[in-house]
């Protein structure tokens, strides 16, 4: 048993558990101190990650792979950024309690084990740890009604999510006698051999893991949840978990089921469509900035979709690059979203941002970044993030997709510039309190990112290019 291939996973827990010991000793002031600790931790996590090897571990039920490392290195920069974040927040708020950052690890640490799982019931494990420490931080701002209502709701639909995901575990279980990947892989080397109860069992596994990337049409919680939530906590919603559920739908759907592709691979373009739509659509409304967001997302999910529809190694490449791009676009944006208070009060309103660009023009800026590359407009890198999924669809024949991601797009930059317009062309309202130096800096850290990723891609691209190829052998 080469237990060693999950040292990570294993320091990132006992990290866990010495800082919930440390918090509960620590009589003075402890959460500041757990916060920068369990970001200390994440770091070292990451270099552990960097410096691992490959392999398999606990009888292949847990694998080390250029994949893997990948994701997991991309989701603990999305738990670090969330809780950076939510230091200066959760003091403002009432909220500086020494559960947050130790909630943060764990929900980190199923997303670690849900980048290498090889097996079904690895895969669960992790999805649940993860799920469980969320539910408890959608609603940790336990005196606020719309906090505790959206813990509520992500819990029971998440539940809901949870049990679709079991059956269809149990389904392709009784249907290929074996939860391991690669045993499944070559038990359905013949597509011949895929029963319909088979082709159930992965629409049941699909639906799970949409859910866990609020795809439609399982993406009820996600607005509800956005809003409710502490504003770092959506944050991390944001990027964090979907990265991990989208990295478990890819090996999923490659690893096992690659050679089905026929069977599932219309249902993959049906969600991304209706997601894409649904997002560019839904959002023209919306008057709270959380909400809008939250559609967002929804959108950037289906955009992501396309590359797995394509069921190849471009296309896959694809996804992981968009998820790069996705993550610092995301942190970035909720970093302006959090700055924003009006005396030492939350501002979460569109309307509110009117003058901003005149008011404080650095905090402007950044936020026009961000909705410029969303929008995908060059040179952002939202745009390449939508170039590198679109290519790999055209050149798969699936023009339909392409020109719906195009039209969907164009619909989305309506929202998008329309929060740019606001800040610098309405009439300017009361002034915005100064942001805190964390805020301001990560704020800047992520709009150069956005700026500048054209000017140095090719790293994120070599490394999202070896760890698709991971994926088809």
């Amino acid at each position: 048993m080469n237990w060693t291939a999950a040292i990570p996973e294993i320091f990132l827990a006992l990290s866990g558990l010495a800082i919930l010991m440390l918090g509960v000793f620590v009589r003075r002031e402890p959460t500041f101190l757990c916060s920068m600790l369990a970001v200390g931790a994440l770091l070292l996590t990451a270099v552990l990650v960097l410096g691992g090897s490959d392999g398999a571990a606990y009888g292949g039920q847990f694998v080390v792979d250029p994949f893997s490392s990948f994701v997991k290195l991309l989701v603990l920069a999305a738990a670090a950024l969330a809780l950076v974040l939510s230091l200066d927040y959760n003091r403002r708020e009432g909220l500086a309690r020494l559960e947050y950052p130790v909630l943060m690890l764990f929900a980190t640490l199923g997303m670690l084990v849900m980048a290498s799982a090889s097996n079904l019931m690895t895969l669960y494990l992790g999805l649940e740890l993860q799920s469980l420490a969320i539910y408890v931080l959608a609603a940790f701002a336990r005196d606020t009604l719309r906090s505790s209502e959206a813990g509520l709701k992500y819990f029971v639909l998440g539940a809901l999510a949870s049990g679709l995901l079991l059956y269809g575990i149990s389904l392709v279980y009784g249907f290929t006698g074996g939860v391991g990947f690669a045993g499944m892989a070559q038990a359905l080397a013949d597509p011949v051999h895929a029963s319909p109860g088979l082709i159930a069992g992965i629409v049941f596994i699909v639906a799970g893991l949409a859910f866990k990337i609020s795809a439609v049409p399982f993406h009820m919680w996600t607005p509800d949840v956005y809003e409710g939530a502490p504003s770092p906590v959506t944050a991390f919603l944001a990027t964090a978990p979907k990265v991990a559920a989208m990295a478990l739908l890819l090996r999923v759907m490659v690893t096992p089921f690659g050679h089905l592709l026929g069977s599932w691979q219309l249902l993959i373009e049906l969600v991304s469509i209706a997601s894409m739509v649904l997002g560019a659509l839904a959002a023209i409304g919306q008057t709270n900035i959380k909400r809008l967001m939250a559609y967002s997302s929804i959108g950037h999910m289906g955009y992501a979709l396309i590359g797995l529809a394509c069921g190849t190694p471009e296309g896959i490449r694809g996804v992981l690059v968009y998820l790069v791009i996705y993550v610092f676009m995301n942190a970035g944006t909720f970093a302006c979203i959090i700055a924003m208070r009006r005396r030492g009060l939350a501002v979460e309103k569109i309307a509110d941002l009117g003058g901003l660009g005149r008011s404080d023009p650095g905090l402007a800026l950044a936020m026009a970044v961000f909705m410029f590359s969303m929008a995908g407009i060059p040179p952002m890198s939202g745009f390449f993030g939508k170039l590198y999924v679109f290519l790999p669809a055209v050149q798969s024949g699936l023009w339909t997709l392409a020109v719906i991601g195009v039209l969907t797009s164009v619909v989305g930059a309506y929202y998008y510039l329309r929060v740019v317009k606001v800040m610098y062309f309405d009439p300017g309202v009361e002034e915005l309190d100064a942001p805190p130096a964390s805020l301001s800096v990560l704020a800047t850290g992520t709009a150069l990112f956005t700026t500048l990723f054209f000017v140095f891609p090719g790293p994120f691209i070599g490394a999202a290019q070896a760890a698709a190829r991971v994926l088809f052998g």
